[in-house]
């Protein structure tokens, strides 16, 4: 774990987590739908799919502005193609029993995908299901824009201030900035390493959370125990 500005003991309300790429890989799967869908479309497949990664279908569709294409048809094609195709989707290692430790009501998940896809994934890769699941259908704006983790936020019942946020994309990462949220970024799925300023994970084998009596979560490493404390 790298930390140059460190998350770790720090006291948390609760804990954010973006879906794809940063609790299960489902990137194979994406790609197989979205490549498909490029070519039918006459859209350059290499340079097209790193664009899809953390964003809404249909913001992803919206953006390219192609003539004659009803966006809002075209993302349910996708979901519906997605939802049939899990081949290769699992968790980041460590993620099912990280994400079983945490208290049911300190913990949820903020994703771009919709809400059908989102529970077909968890299912496929092992993930349990949250109390509170923030999906593409929630929010008027999608990620990079901050509404859904400020949602999570909400309806757990704390200040976003008070979340960590798990992500792995830019857009998410984005997201979280402007939500005024600490930030762990998950490399497990990341072919080239990232650069930032920003505490990373390569995966959940590597830490713990610990529910103190007030109700606070801190974060350590494993071999780890324990770091000095920053105050909030």
């Amino acid at each position: 774990m790298s930390a140059p500005e460190s998350v770790l003991n720090v006291p948390y309300r609760a804990f954010l987590f973006d879906m794809d790429g940063t609790i299960l890989t489902s990137i194979a799967a994406a790609e197989r739908v979205w490549a498909a869908w490029a070519v039918r479309h006459g859209v350059d497949v290499e340079t097209f799919l790193p664009t899809i990664h953390g964003a809404r279908a249909i913001d992803t569709i919206n953006r390219l502005a192609l003539p004659g294409v009803d966006a809002q048809a075209e993302a349910a094609w996708i979901t519906e193609a997605e939802i049939e195709d899990v081949g290769g989707v699992e968790e980041v290692a460590g993620a099912a029993r990280f994400l079983q430790s945490l208290p049911a009501d300190q913990w949820a998940i903020v994703t771009s995908a919709p809400r059908a896809l989102a529970l077909r994934r968890m299912a496929a890769a092992g993930i349990p299901e949250p109390a509170v699941l923030v999906t593409a259908e929630d929010v008027a704006a999608g990620k990079p824009d901050p509404a859904g983790y400020r949602l999570a936020a909400q309806r757990l019942g704390v200040e976003i201030s008070d979340c960590l946020v798990f992500e792995d994309a830019t857009v998410g990462i984005l997201a979280a900035e402007a939500a005024g949220a600490d930030l762990l970024i998950v490399t497990a799925t990341h072919e080239q390493p990232i650069v930032t300023a920003h505490a990373t994970l390569a995966n959940y084998d590597e830490v713990v959370a610990r529910l103190d009596a007030h109700g606070v979560i801190r974060l350590r490493t494993i071999h780890c125990g324990s770091e000095p404390a920053r105050e909030r």
